[in-house]
């Protein structure tokens, strides 16, 4: 058996206090997040080379779920091997799983309080600044044809107007951007990379440590074990039958297979879902879940984690609302962080093939224009529900129709809304303090002049 080579190989003890500091940098979201592990893992502590960290992104790019935490979690077993990519997914989330726990109880016992109203008022229209940021991030990075901007619109129009599923849009925009690359259009393929300086993580893969290679056997115990991991709690919510906990197990457990694209791709079907058919919540609230996701570290896909505390929390069973409440946002985050640990623990050692199969990153690329059309998406759903105080939703055929009564626009809102998209887009603040000054003006509109 191969053994890790020892030639400034990082102890465990050194990667586990890496990790935590890198869980609480994990700020900003997963562009913040992937630029604060390139500095401290390649530039600072050179544990892995610059070609492989970008080889190991694009593989977590092409899984669904948070690839920030995947691309921790994929270094980490690099490493470490099992336990080593177990703690640093896990040091990963762990932090912002902690602060938005206190957030979500706060919010459920106390956002009627004239301060905390005031914090949340202030906060909502600032985010739309912040996806309007996100659109144009991302865009500018995946946009960069008119196929790509093609397969933008039509996603944007296939969610919006026919409210077709996020998951159908994802897949077909897969088989379209597979289907392409295959046919060598040169808008689907990948950019090569040099290898460039390597790290302990290269010579791990290099000098062929034996969790490195593809093994069959060891693959199918580990997907057999996360997976029993993954769905043992769901069904046993499902047996219990109390509360709304059984639905947010299965609820989130099919989230965790078709988040492609990041957090900012799916939030728009979860809200709808949360909202329209679950009713855990009501718009803004999902719009205050996503400004405390923002502010807190970990990935931005922790807004479930709020959706599951109040689903528990106003649906708890015989457990309490507050019982409930940690009940639901616990499983919420168990079975969307799970099947991250199966697709890479399982997955990781055949990254080296996949590296080469450029048909993958074709679906890849389409699957990131479409995202940017579905976070368009989100944006629209937010602003008409923010800005406004009541939108009708009606039918014309096949097409659904969101219509805001213009008496009942917030001006103020939008004022909020515009001043945070000048802070953040012409005057480059941050993300956090132009939430933070919008939360802080809330509270001043709320306690002070409109009480």
């Amino acid at each position: 058996m191969s053994q890790l080579p020892s030639e400034a190989h990082p102890s465990f003890g050194e990667a586990v206090r890496v990790w935590v500091r890198i869980g609480l940098l994990s700020f900003g979201g997963p562009a913040a997040q992937i630029a604060t592990m390139h500095r401290i893992l390649v530039d600072e502590r050179k544990w892995v080379g610059e070609a492989r960290f970008l080889h190991a992104l694009n593989f977590c790019m092409l899984l669904p779920g948070p690839e920030a935490q995947q691309l921790a979690t994929y270094i980490g077993w690099l490493l470490h091997r099992t336990r080593g990519g177990i703690v640093a997914g896990t040091l990963f989330v762990l932090p912002g799983f902690l602060v938005m726990m206190g957030l979500a109880a706060l919010y459920a016992g106390f956002h009627q309080v004239p301060l905390v109203d005031g914090l949340f008022w202030g906060i909502k229209p600032a985010v739309l600044a912040v996806v309007i940021e996100a659109i144009l991030r991302i865009g500018r990075r995946a946009l960069k044809s008119a196929e790509k901007v093609g397969i933008a619109i039509a996603a944007f129009l296939f969610i919006f107007l026919l409210d077709l599923p996020f998951p159908l849009i994802v897949l077909a925009a897969g088989v379209w951007g597979f289907l392409a690359a295959r046919a060598g259009r040169a808008a689907f393929l990948p950019a090569e990379a040099g290898e460039g300086t390597k790290g302990a993580a290269d010579r791990a893969v290099d000098e062929g440590a034996e969790h490195t290679r593809p093994n069959r056997g060891r693959s199918v115990r580990t997907a057999f074990i996360c997976l029993i991991l993954w769905l043992a709690p769901v069904a046993l919510a499902l047996f219990w039958g109390q509360g709304a906990f059984g639905a947010v197990g299965l609820f989130f457990s099919k989230m965790a297979v078709v988040t492609f694209g990041g957090a900012y791709a799916v939030l728009a079907y979860v809200a709808q879902q949360a909202v329209e058919v679950h009713h855990w919540l009501a718009p803004p609230e999902m719009l205050d879940g996503l400004g405390l996701a923002e502010t807190t570290p970990g990935p931005l896909i922790l807004v479930n984690q709020f959706v599951g505390f109040l689903a528990g929390f106003r649906n708890p069973g015989s457990l309490g609302p507050w019982m409930g409440g940690v009940v639901g946002a616990s499983l919420t985050v168990w079975v969307t962080f799970v099947p991250c640990f199966l697709w890479i623990l399982a997955g990781a050692p055949y990254v080296e093939v996949l590296r080469g199969y450029k048909a993958l990153s074709g679906a890849l690329a389409a699957i990131t224009a479409a995202v940017v059309g579905v976070i368009f998406n989100l944006g629209l759903w937010f602003a008409l529900h923010v800005l406004f105080g009541k939108v009708d939703e009606t039918r014309a055929g096949p097409l659904r129709l969101f219509i805001p009564d213009p008496a009942s626009l917030d001006p103020a809102a939008l004022a909020l809304a515009v001043a945070a998209a000048i802070a953040m887009l012409r005057l480059h603040l941050g993300m956090i303090p132009t939430l933070a000054a919008a939360g802080l003006s809330g509270i001043v509109w709320k306690l002070f002049l409109f009480p």
